[in-house]
């Protein structure tokens, strides 16, 4: 399916999900409705590439940023506990 936002074109696809039906049984004013479940809960992708305005970027961008600020934060934390260890071995010894 083709659409159209501010201009710019793209196709759409809208994704298969599988359902199965169930006993579950419903009314709601007046409407008899049945419910369905998902065979399989659908599984985003980790890296996604996505357009903004025209402009093109991915979430892996993200992913590494937050990388990023873990491994500085365990940096932070193993110079601080060298520096507790000098200290220490300078009181002591």
């Amino acid at each position: 399916m083709q659409l159209s936002y501010r201009g710019v074109k793209y196709e759409y696809t809208p994704p298969v999900v599988e359902t199965a039906s169930s006993d579950i049984a419903g009314q709601y004013d007046g409407i008899d409705l049945r419910f369905r479940h998902q065979h399989k809960a659908p599984v985003q992708q980790a890296t996604v590439d996505l357009k903004y305005r025209g402009i093109a970027y991915n979430t892996a961008a993200e992913n590494q940023a937050r990388a990023w600020t873990i491994k500085h934060g365990h940096r932070q934390e193993n110079r601080q506990r060298s520096m507790l260890s000098r200290l220490r071995t300078e009181i002591i010894g």
